[in-house]
This record gives C-alpha cells, structure tokens and sequence, in this order.
C-alpha cells in the first residue's frame, strides 16, 4: 500500500556563547517554540488511495466517474500480498492525549474507498487464486505461480477446443452453462474457444509469441508464465457460432462479442481487456476474454461505468512487467 503521509519536525536553534543571563532568556524563547510546534505538527491520518482514475499512477485519487473510468489510468498503489479487498487506515505515531479533539482525524468516508468496497455481496481476497475476485496483471502473478485451480471442470457448453482448454474451475463452469444457454435462447451460438491454460501450456504459448515477434511486441499479446487469468480458471476465450474473426480485432462485431457485451454480467463475467484501456490492464482489447467475478461485482462495474478490475478494486495501472 502507498500512503501519503505529512510529517511535521519543529526547527531547532542554538543559543548563542553569552553571558547567563541571555543564555536562560534563550531558553525560554526556546521552551516556547517547542509548544507552538508541538500544537502545530500533529501527524496527519492517511488512507488507502481510492485507485480510481487521476493524472499519475500511484498517487491518491477521487471516486471515478463513468467518463474517467473509461479514460484515465488508476492511481492508487496496488495491495501487497495476501491483502483483502477493503484498504486499510493506517494513522502516523502520534500521542492522543497531546492531540485535541478537534485535529484528530476522522475514518474515512464512503468516497474515499476503491467501488469494491461498497458494492454489494461479500468481499473477497484479490491475491488468493482461488477467489473469483484474484487480480492478475503484469504487476501481480500468480502465488505460487504453478497454481492449479483444485476443481477443474469441463462444462456442458459449446465447445471450439479441446484438452485442458475445454475445462474451467466449477463455479466459472456452471456460470459459462447458464450464460451459452441464455444466449442459445436469443438465437446467439457462443463457443467456449480457450479456457485453462496449465503454467508450463502458457510458457510454451508465450514463447511461441517470443520466438515469432520479438519479447517487447509478445508481452502486448500474451501473458507471461504465471501471470495469465487462464491458470486461474476464472477466465475464458469466447468463439462466435460460426467461427469468423476468432482471436481478432473484427470479433468484436461478431453475434456472439455483441451478445456477451450486453449480457454477460448477468452472469457475473467482465470482458476484461476493454477497448482502449490498455494502459491499465496491459492488454490491448479482447472482446473474446471473459472473467468471472460474481453477478454481485458484474453488475455494479456495469452500473457505474467502470471498465476495469484495476480501477474497480483500487489498484495500480499495470501497462509493463515490473
């Protein structure tokens, strides 16, 4: 976590070689500046920065809005491992009793959290693998980075693969279900085309993009081992019934990309690489890239315009491996 703390130091003078009595005059002038600076340095309280959009990644922000969430970068500084959702407060050492009452320091109030905390539902861990909100970005990898998700599944869905990348954890399968299902029912075929994708599938997919164009053009493509949402089971590629413009740009226009837009928080999925917020999620756009997160989170994402997990959850942009 990053805070911005202000600290107060009250200056410091000697007291000139004179005679006695100028030097004990010296020292109440001095035991009189120490009071005013002990009244006037009171540490301030810091917070977590709500990590919503702003002009500099990691410095403190303002709660986003539908149109700076779909235009600026996050601000805040991501959690450090192994914390939860909600931002702690952190308050600088301070003595109460030397504090009055009315420079002490109030909790924070609902503006000042990332979205997730006020959304509805429960809150759950962004660095445990197994949680449906898990953050993974070129800043966050995977821990332990040969994570295997323990409940792998293949759904009953349409599917445009095969092998372990036909399987999904079980609560992102039995999701996937019900959204192909509803689409079917709109007359919408959607194709499961990329699911899990195992640590050591991904190091033999990334490199293939190492090999053919170079590391700096691979990393805008394909993630790096451990550091893919396929390993997690959370995510999944979509296919478009009739198997036109997979796995490029034009997919968007596709019946099963403008379905899944419209509809997919329903079902508690994000496409997570939105359209040109890739100086945040390190992604350029992939309309096929779906995340589960929870109907819960969906739809208050969709609610209050926001585009991505970074801003959502209060982290930091990732645009680069660290």
């Amino acid at each position: 976590m990053c805070y911005d703390d202000a600290d107060g130091t009250a200056g410091r003078q000697e007291a000139g070689r004179d005679s006695p009595s100028r030097r004990a005059f010296s020292r109440l002038l001095l035991a009189g500046t120490g009071l005013a600076a002990l009244s006037a340095c009171t540490p301030a309280q810091s917070f977590t920065p709500s990590g919503t959009p702003g002009p500099t990644p990691g410095s403190g922000s303002a709660t986003p809005t539908a149109a700076a969430a779909a235009t600026s970068p996050p601000t805040s500084a991501a959690p450090a491992p192994g914390a939860d959702s909600t931002p702690s407060v952190t308050q600088a050492p301070s003595t109460a009793s030397a504090i009055p009452p009315s420079a002490r320091a109030h909790p924070p109030s609902a503006a000042a959290l990332p979205p997730s905390a006020t959304a509805p539902g429960p809150q759950h861990s962004l660095s445990d693998p197994t949680s449906p909100w898990v953050i993974v970005n070129k800043h966050r990898p995977l821990s332990p980075a040969t994570f295997v998700p323990p409940d792998l599944v293949r759904p009953a869905v349409r599917l445009a693969t095969s092998g372990e990348a036909a399987l999904l954890n079980s609560t992102t399968a039995a999701a996937a279900e019900k959204m192909f299902a509803a689409a079917a029912a709109d007359g919408v075929i959607i194709t499961l085309a990329s699911g899990y994708r195992s640590f050591t599938t991904q190091r033999a997919t990334y490199g293939s993009y190492v090999n053919s164009r170079g590391q700096a053009e691979a990393d805008t493509a394909s993630a790096r081992p451990g550091y893919s949402e396929h390993q997690t089971g959370w995510a999944f590629d979509i296919g478009d019934g009739s198997g036109a413009d997979a796995f490029t740009p034009q997919f968007k226009d596709r019946p099963a990309a403008i379905w899944a837009k419209a509809n997919a928080h329903r079902f508690g999925f994000v496409v997570r690489y939105p359209w040109m917020l890739h100086e945040i999620t390190g992604y350029f756009y992939e309309p096929w890239h779906l995340r589960f997160v929870g109907k819960e989170a969906a739809a208050d994402m969709r609610a209050r315009g926001i585009g991505t997990l970074e801003q959502y959850f209060g982290l930091e942009a990732a645009p680069a491996y660290l």
